[in-house]
């Protein structure tokens, strides 16, 4: 699916007190496939943006096509084109509301009209996906579960949908590091698989570093920067100025090079950065 996002405007609670301007003029262009990462401070618009792109939300001004197709217009061509964009929202309590976890999966695949046998089969293998053993947990009631426990079932239910585009608001939020490094293993590996588009909000560079191969950086609900992952994500003066982080392995490669070493500091995760250290180490310990 091809997603384009032109002039979108989004403005919460318009003519009132509380108003507040969201998104202001977002272009944005997504194609099949690829792995996009959504970074910005808290407020900057990301949650509101990727709710537009799924037709949560009606934008004020501009719209959305997806496949050509108007995403907000109503009829059932875009119907059909908003059902293959799945959204995993950052609260799971948000989308959770059935009896039991098997239920809670199964419900859009009741509304697909798919049988009883392969709902059972979509929802035991959507919660092997998210790392949650089908016999221990189909017959748990969703809201006696842990927030970690939660937040896994309420993206096993988008899972099992099967969506062309799945978009992920803070997967990994509450989950341990080996929860968070075999959840996002498990996507990867299904992205590759089957070729879908994946767009994942989060605070976490080395997350999205992981994810995506593109990032969209948002700052008061404008695009402040867009390109591949490994340049912006090591662009201490982007970061800065957006009142982001710096990850902290390109943070430590900068203070080698202050100190003469020579690395590059475009090493985002933490044993790319040990392996670049590593290198530098040997040829400076080699004699002149």
């Amino acid at each position: 699916m091809l997603i384009r996002a032109e002039g979108l405007v989004y403005i919460y609670a318009p003519g009132t007190p509380l108003e507040r301007v969201a998104l202001r003029g977002v272009d944005l262009q997504l194609a099949q496939g690829e792995r996009v990462g959504i970074l910005g401070p808290t407020g900057s618009g990301k949650s509101s943006l990727v709710q537009l792109i799924a037709g949560l939300l009606r934008p004020t001004t501009g719209h959305v096509l997806l496949d050509g197709v108007p995403a907000h217009s109503r009829g059932a061509q875009a119907a059909a084109q908003r059902r293959r964009i799945g959204l995993a929202f950052q609260y799971p309590e948000s989308q959770i509301f059935e009896q039991t976890v098997a239920r809670e999966i199964a419900f859009g695949l009741r509304h697909q009209g798919l049988p009883e046998r392969e709902r059972d089969a979509r929802a035991c293998w959507a919660l092997e996906m998210v790392g949650l053993d089908p016999d221990q947990m189909m017959e748990r009631v969703p809201f006696t579960l842990s927030g970690g426990e939660m937040r896994r079932v309420a993206l096993a239910s988008v899972l099992a949908m099967r969506p062309d585009v799945l978009i992920l608001d803070e997967p990994t939020a509450g989950l341990d590091p080996q929860g968070r490094r075999q959840l996002l293993g498990r996507i990867l590996s299904w992205q590759a698989e089957t070729g879908l588009t994946l767009v994942v909000i989060s605070h976490d560079q080395e997350e999205l570093a992981r994810m995506a191969e593109r990032v969209v950086v948002l700052v008061d609900g404008r695009i402040a920067a867009d390109g591949s992952a490994r340049q912006l994500l090591s662009d201490r003066a982007l970061l800065q100025g957006a009142g982001l982080d710096v990850p902290c392995g390109v943070a430590l490669l900068e203070a080698l090079c202050q100190a003469s070493w020579t690395v590059c500091t475009d090493r985002l995760l933490p044993q790319e950065a040990a392996d670049e250290i590593a290198a530098a180490w040997e040829l400076r310990r080699k004699p002149l």
